[in-house]
């Protein structure tokens, strides 16, 4: 089995170098925003932070692809980083804590390229998750001070809390009876949105999360997290990893549940 230890130690460095260019812009009265082609914006934060975490991947794996939100894919090879340098910018603009740098390794085997690494590093919630393949889950502030992660083992729907993002993503694609459907039968639902369900349901505190449209970015380092932590990470056609344009994640045992609502073939 491949030692992910030294791609760990370099993704906390990364980290490391982000968190402190995002906390220093963050909440500042002249930060730049631009509305990208899509409609969502970017900050000067963003495009700060992913070019450092660009350059030093550039010095320590310069034969490693890199795919980044705000500018795009470099290189090629069986290795490739993938960059979020702020998921949750719209939490960024407006002052809201709940946002991260998402940085992860992906490898490329029989199956097809999956996520090896992942790091969730969220400075102003003075939080920081990771993972990597076959080294188990953790969350701490540094890799020395650490505690591992578990799933919960909530079996029930009736007895699960449930994160979802925002519903009018859901109507759009004509989901939402599903997603009412479940919310009615579940025991709590919170809309946290962005990468914190996922940190959630590793973490034990929330079973099961959905959402209808996302990019790699926004799930690769999440992925790793999840799984590493004993739960399960698909999208809503049941294939697993990061690759299906949507995520549901789940502490394992209301997989199948979870797609029965909101799968592309719901019940």
């Amino acid at each position: 089995m491949p030692d992910y230890h030294d791609d760990l130690r370099l993704g906390h460095v990364l980290a490391d170098a982000a968190d402190a260019a995002t906390m220093e812009r963050f909440k500042a009265l002249d930060l730049k925003v631009e509305t990208k082609p899509d409609m969502t914006p970017v900050s000067e934060a963003d495009k700060a932070a992913e070019e450092l975490i660009r350059g030093q991947l550039q010095r320590a794996r310069p034969r490693d692809a890199v795919l980044g939100e705000e500018f795009g894919s470099e290189g090629t090879g069986p290795r490739r980083w993938i960059i979020d340098p702020i998921d949750g910018t719209k939490n960024y603009v407006r002052g809201v804590p709940v946002w991260a740098t998402l940085i992860a390794l992906m490898e490329r085997g029989e199956g097809g390229d999956r996520p090896v690494v992942g790091i969730v590093s969220a400075p102003a919630l003075n939080r920081r998750w990771w993972a990597a393949d076959g080294l188990g889950a953790f969350t701490g502030r540094s890799l020395t001070s650490a505690s591992r992660l578990q799933v919960s083992q909530v079996g029930r729907i009736q007895d699960a809390s449930f994160a979802y993002s925002s519903l009018t993503g859901w109507e759009e694609r004509g989901r939402l009876p599903g997603v009412l459907d479940l919310s009615r039968d579940c025991w709590r639902t919170r809309g946290y949105g962005d990468f914190w369900p996922y940190m959630m349901i590793a973490e034990g505190s929330v079973d099961i999360c959905a959402e209808p449209e996302l990019s790699l970015w926004d799930m690769a380092a999440c992925a790793v997290v999840v799984k590493e932590a004993g739960g399960q990470f698909t999208g809503l056609d049941g294939k697993p990893g990061p690759h299906s344009g949507n995520a549901a994640a789940s502490n394992g045992l209301l997989h199948e549940d979870l797609l029965g609502y909101l799968g592309d073939s719901p019940r």
